[in-house]
């Protein structure tokens, strides 16, 4: 070694943030620092969340909490779902409202052409009933003629034969 280029090699106390305290050799007679063997994770076992000088605190009061953001994150999206599964319901409803109606629409031209063909089939009916009752009557002039006409011929041809 050089001399005189060397810092003093001394005896130093080491002050935790936690308040633990311990002495050691070191160039300086005084250290801080933030963590050490009895609050470090690796030597407790326990996960500690260490915050110097607030920066954790000051980062979640600049940009929020991770959680709280994921949290409005989801609900605007599940909003934006339920609103769009809603619009989509609505649009469904319509169209079976629409068909309904058409539905109905038909319902009540093929009641009217039934009432239209049903009244056209009574007036069918009577009138083939009322020919039916002329046929009968003219069936039964014609059997009268028929009957009367024999009648009638007899007696020419014996006028026929008197002549």
């Amino acid at each position: 070694m050089k001399p005189e280029i060397h810092p003093e090699y001394m005896d130093c106390t080491v002050r935790c943030s936690c308040g633990n305290t311990f002495q050691t050799r070191s160039t300086k007679p005084e250290l801080k620092i933030d963590i050490c063997n009895v609050c470090h994770p690796f030597y407790t076992g326990q996960q500690r969340f260490v915050d110097t000088g607030g920066r954790v605190q000051r980062f979640a009061d600049k940009f929020g909490s991770a959680k709280e953001t994921v949290a409005e994150r989801e609900a605007a999206r599940k909003a934006k779902r339920a609103a769009e599964v809603a619009e989509r319901e609505a649009a469904r409803k319509a169209e079976r409202e629409a068909k309904a109606a058409e539905k109905a629409k038909r319902a009540e031209e093929y009641a009217k052409k039934a009432e239209e063909a049903a009244a056209s089939a009574e007036a069918t009916a009577e009138v083939q009933e009322n020919v039916a009752e002329v046929s009968a009557e003219e069936a039964a002039a014609v059997d009268a003629l028929v009957d009367q006409a024999p009648e009638a011929e007899v007696v020419e041809a014996t006028e026929e034969v008197a002549e």
